[in-house]
């Protein structure tokens, strides 16, 4: 009667054991998953506020009064200023 109480404990200590094992691989893909996801985020995030910033930039030039003659000069240094800001985010992400 012991003997098969304790063969009972052991088998159910056995598969306790089992299942422990498998939740904690799962907790571990889960953790490897979140971090991948969270990084992810953290680009799209450098991202958007890569084009807020054009778009503040386009919005400051579109509400400039410049003569037409200047407008060319006007856009391509803001150009120039858009692509040295692209270079230094390139840059610090890396």
């Amino acid at each position: 009667m012991i003997q098969e109480e304790l063969q009972k404990l052991e088998k159910l200590a056995l598969r306790a054991s089992s299942k422990l094992l498998e939740i904690s691989e799962e907790n571990q893909q889960l953790k490897q998953k979140l971090s991948e996801v969270s990084t992810a985020l953290g680009k799209k995030e450098q991202e958007i506020e890569h084009f807020k910033n054009k778009i503040k930039i386009s919005n400051i030039v579109d509400n400039q009064p410049v003569n037409p003659e200047q407008s060319t000069e006007m856009s391509d240094l803001i150009n120039n200023y858009i692509q040295e800001i692209d270079h230094l985010i390139t840059y610090l992400s890396e």
